[in-house]
């Protein structure tokens, strides 16, 4: 499918530098023998559009019998996806839901007024040796939807559009883009996509969101005549058309924005709200530990053990 004819790319250095509204580059933390590197929230940056939470998890080798053990632990006032370049997750939730999440497929799930999940890599995947590779993020929900219904959607690799143009390769993970839709259910408009370059292609932004981010994977890409590496975000100023270029290597990109919020978000832990009392009633309903009654119960088949409320 070729790209829509408004969004045709144009010379990267038709734009300045000062385009880019916020850089970021997050430092790696070593979580023993595992590296994480959080690009939202950032001191100068809390969100892009709705998205509060971007970490880059790996990559990362595991022993046989070893891997990811995320145990049970709670959210509310967001929506967190996941998606792998390498390796598997074991997802269960407070709904019932236990799936392994694999390379290319999306994990959408919606807290709102509260849900639990735990994440470890598949016993399949332990006896073998794994690696782990990927990113997840947090989108604040619209404060219409904070207490919404929990839920959560599992769209396969072949259910996501693919557009795929002079060099340029875009798999549409959520919300909408170069006149396609992913297959998710959001709250507010947003786009998020993973997008692989070959080398010297050029690549345009959306320029119908109010809010565009570029995080860089792999390889590098040159805006404005500057060039950016693996693991920096890009924030653009509303507005502008932007288009990137990648470097002689080709680059990787994760692609992300859509309409601001009302407002800022609290965030405390795995909690986000529009209000700190939302925070402390969650803090409250954590700390009891009354599975079923209140917002929170752990999930079926991972009941043994959870995180603790942090001091």
């Amino acid at each position: 499918m070729s790209w829509n004819p408004a969004l045709e790319p144009g010379c990267p250095d038709e734009i300045g530098v000062d385009a880019i509204e916020t850089l970021i580059v997050p430092r790696a933390r070593d979580l023993g023998g595992f590296a994480v590197r959080r690009a939202l929230p950032a001191p100068k940056r809390q969100m892009v559009g709705p998205f509060i939470f971007f970490d880059q998890m790996g990559p990362a080798e595991f022993l046989t019998g070893q891997g990811i053990d995320v145990r049970p632990h709670p959210h509310i006032g967001l929506g967190t996806v996941t998606y792998l370049y390498s390796g598997d997750l074991q997802h269960r939730d407070s709904l019932g839901t236990d799936l392994v999440i694999r390379p290319g497929a999306v994990n959408w799930m919606v807290a709102g007024r509260g849900i639990t999940h735990s994440e470890r890599t598949s016993q399949p995947a332990r006896r073998s040796g794994s690696e782990l590779f990927g990113i997840q993020t947090w989108m604040a929900l619209p404060e219409a939807h904070e207490d919404a219904a929990p839920a959560f959607e599992h769209n396969a690799e072949d259910q996501l559009p693919v557009i795929e143009s002079d060099g340029a390769r875009v798999q549409l993970l959520l919300g909408t883009a170069y006149g396609e839709r992913a297959p998710a259910t959001l709250y507010s408009e947003t786009f998020y996509a993973d997008v692989q370059l070959q080398s010297g292609a050029r690549f345009p932004l959306p320029d119908d969101h109010e809010d565009r981010g570029v995080y860089v994977v792999d390889g590098e890409i040159t805006v404005a005549g500057q060039c950016f590496g693996a693991g920096q975000m890009l924030v653009f100023r509303p507005g502008d058309r932007i288009t990137v270029a990648a470097g002689d290597t080709g680059a990787r990109l994760m692609i992300l924005g859509g309409e601001t919020l009302n407002g800022p978000r609290y965030i405390w832990w795995n909690f986000v709200a529009s209000s700190p009392e939302r925070i402390e009633e969650a803090k409250r309903h954590w700390r009891d530990e009354k599975w079923g009654v209140g917002p929170f119960d752990l999930p079926p088949g991972d009941r043994d053990e959870h995180i603790p409320l942090p001091d």
